[in-house]
């Protein structure tokens, strides 16, 4: 490494793929700059490569100070208030730091950490394994330690954790999902549920980023009893930056997640056999050990109690409650969530509504809830078997949507063969609709979403540069991140009016006055140096969830 003028100098570290210096007392890093002394390209590239500061030499506790996002740009101002005594620059993936020349900036003192670094307005989830180790299936759990710096590097949380992949068929994806579990429960980025497993969902085939965050927002709308919380973070991974991840909720019980009572192994007999149970009746749960079959050939995972605690009387007692269930789903399911979730699956167009679908049961209540929604990165217009949706005369998951087991025929059932459930379900829909949910609403939100993720996504596509490129089951190149969100958009508007069509609602009655279309409906409010919007009488956090 070449050094300029006045620059800090230390120990000279390196790793191959990074480069750095010990120094010899802490010092606040006030700027980088890096240099290529091979011109040519190709491996001496440094986009998207990291700059990092640690207290630790194995850089496990390391923070990132800035990220290159301009080729043509060699010198970054840095705005970090806290010492590093390690700092290194860490090449992009697959790249070396082979005539590559980096420079850092600084004062010496250990400073605080009034105000860390974030790479775009989003959170950012910095994720260091022991050994830079990396998750490589959904059984073994690596060693971890994760940062997370937000409100505008003004909050972090640290935490010891363990790190693996999740998912099924995403994880076939170069961007890999991933399981993180904290060694403490955190309220992470001002969650709900203060717990220690939390998803964070790579959206790869999803190029508007926000498909997920859309369905929850309808889940709210719907007033589903539980929707996942969920942000929009930046992750970094042994100091590559992976993209743009959406931080969620891991589905399990626990207050303010799936609320049910929680099971010993002595609950046996009696009432405390009847509850609590969170199943889900999945296409894959012929890969999972705690399952079943039922009477109608549905595989049905147990995901609650788990599968190393419960009981054999537990599992045989819930296997036996859903095969009543399927057999009598007047008695046994509660309508009102069902048809909830049946209408996020729908206006949302999501291909996977009954590919899987979760349960859950109370104590004392005979009654199997549904819930909660998951799993849209296919639905707003995003799969090439259903688009487009709009031009399809009946719903989806009777058209071309996936189902598992006998599901399709159990909600045929539901929602088409009784004339009862039929108009229960046509005067929801025009509650719904009066109560606020709109395509003015949905269409403003879309809005927000695409604004708060412009600095990420650009990012995001330059280290996965997919924007042209056919990915999962994507049916149409939009050709850029604007015209991808215009395409949900456009649908969202679109869908709305096919579902007045075929729910029998005119939208003409609509009261719109109270919506948010104008200055006065919406506000930006600083709270705790946070910035919030207030829209129609609830308070949103920037990355548009509610708050109580």
């Amino acid at each position: 490494m070449a050094w300029a003028e006045n620059a800090l100098q230390g120990t000279v570290l390196s790793g191959g793929t990074w480069t750095g210096l010990a120094l010899e007392q802490p010092c606040v890093i006030t700027a980088v700059s890096w240099t290529r002394t091979n011109t040519s390209g190709g491996s001496q590239t440094v986009l998207l490569g990291i700059f990092e500061g640690s207290n630790r030499e194995d850089f496990m506790d390391a923070l990132p100070l800035a990220i290159v996002d301009d080729e043509t740009v060699t010198y970054k101002e840095v705005n970090c208030s806290r010492g590093f005594r390690y700092v290194r620059f860490v090449a992009p993936k697959g790249k070396s730091c082979s005539g590559i020349e980096v420079a850092f900036y600084g004062i010496e003192g250990a400073g605080d950490d009034s105000h860390l670094s974030q790479l775009t307005n989003l959170p950012v989830v910095s994720i260091h394994t022991r050994d830079n180790q990396a998750p490589y299936d959904k059984e073994h759990e690596i060693e971890a330690y994760i940062s997370i710096v937000s409100n505008d590097g003004q909050k972090l949380l640290s935490d010891t954790a363990t790190i693996r992949e999740r998912g099924n068929y995403s994880r076939s994806f170069p961007k890999k999902p991933y399981r993180i579990k904290f060694a403490h429960k955190h309220h992470v980025l001002g969650s709900p549920a203060k717990a220690r497993k939390w998803t964070l969902i790579n959206n790869y085939g999803d190029k508007t980023l926000m498909r997920n965050q859309l369905a929850f927002e309808l889940s709210r709308m719907m007033q589903m009893p539980y929707t996942p919380f969920c942000a929009y973070v930046d992750v970094v991974l042994n100091g590559d930056y992976k993209g743009c991840y959406q931080l969620c909720d891991q589905i399990e019980v626990r207050p303010n997640r799936v609320e049910v009572a929680e099971m010993t192994q002595s609950d046996n007999s009696g009432d405390a056999l009847t509850g609590g149970y969170l199943i889900e009746a999945d296409a894959y749960a012929y890969e999972e050990q705690s399952m079943f079959w039922s009477n109608n050939g549905t595989g049905v995972t147990i995901k609650y109690p788990k599968e190393d605690s419960i009981t054999y009387t537990q599992a045989n007692y819930i296997e036996r409650h859903y095969n009543k269930m399927e057999a009598n789903w007047r008695r046994y399911l509660d309508l009102n969530t069902f048809m909830r979730h049946f209408l996020v699956g729908e206006l949302s167009g999501n291909t996977d509504t009954y590919w899987s679908v979760y349960f859950y049961k109370q104590r004392s209540n005979d009654t199997l809830f549904v819930g909660p929604v998951w799993d849209f990165d296919l639905a707003f217009e995003n799969d090439d078997r259903t688009y487009p949706i709009n031009s399809h005369s009946d719903y989806i998951y009777r058209t071309c949507g996936s189902t598992t087991g006998n599901l399709r025929e159990l909600v045929d059932n539901i929602v088409v063969k009784s004339t009862l459930n039929k108009r229960i379900l046509r005067n929801l829909w025009a509650d719904l609709r009066r109560a606020g949910l709109t395509e003015m609403y949905m269409t403003q939100y879309i809005d927000e979403q695409e604004a708060l993720l412009m600095q990420s996504q650009r990012l995001n596509f330059l280290r996965w540069p997919i924007m042209n490129t056919y990915v999962h089951q994507n049916p149409l190149l939009w050709g850029s991140y604007e015209a991808e969100v215009d395409n949900v958009r456009r649908y969202m508007t679109e869908r709305f009016e096919w579902m007045d069509n075929k729910l029998g609602f005119d939208a003409t009655t609509l009261d719109i006055r109270n919506e948010a279309s104008d200055e006065s409906d919406v506000r930006k409010i600083m709270r705790d140096g946070q910035l919030f919007i207030w829209r129609n009488g609830v308070l949103y956090t920037p990355a548009g969830t509610r708050t109580k």
